[in-house]
């Protein structure tokens, strides 16, 4: 069983929203942090936010800021990310990562649980 499991993903125009979901399956997240990443075609991943414990957000990605917002629901063991004007520059593999430490971390080798990942596709 995957430990993450995201949903959410999909084609959207340009201005359009999504919003991600990232559920964990065998674990808590009241204590963990946990970050979204992304993987463009042709490119490295790379960390777009994190939120903590404690509701701490934390912006990797300077060209997401004011789009997106990462947020958590712990009674559904969910972490959200809301997607809002997105661009054809967004388009990746989205991955949430989970860390059993209150503080987040900007590189995914300190992630130790991913969710299988979820496709978005900004194009008109």
């Amino acid at each position: 069983q995957v430990p993450l499991v995201e949903s959410g993903g999909g084609l959207v125009q340009p201005g359009g929203s999504l919003r991600l979901s990232c559920t964990a399956t065998e674990f808590s997240l009241v204590y963990h942090a946990v970050g979204y990443f992304r993987q463009a075609p042709g490119k490295e991943r790379e960390g777009i936010m994190c939120i903590t414990n404690t509701d701490i957000d934390n912006l990797y990605m300077d060209s997401v800021k004011g789009r997106f917002t990462i947020s958590r629901d712990i009674a559904k063991n969910t972490v959200y990310l809301q997607m809002n004007n997105l661009k054809p520059e967004d388009t990746a593999v989205y991955y949430c990562a989970a860390r059993p430490y209150n503080a987040c971390s900007h590189y995914g080798r300190d992630y130790a649980d991913w969710g299988q990942g979820t496709q978005v596709t900004v194009s008109a």
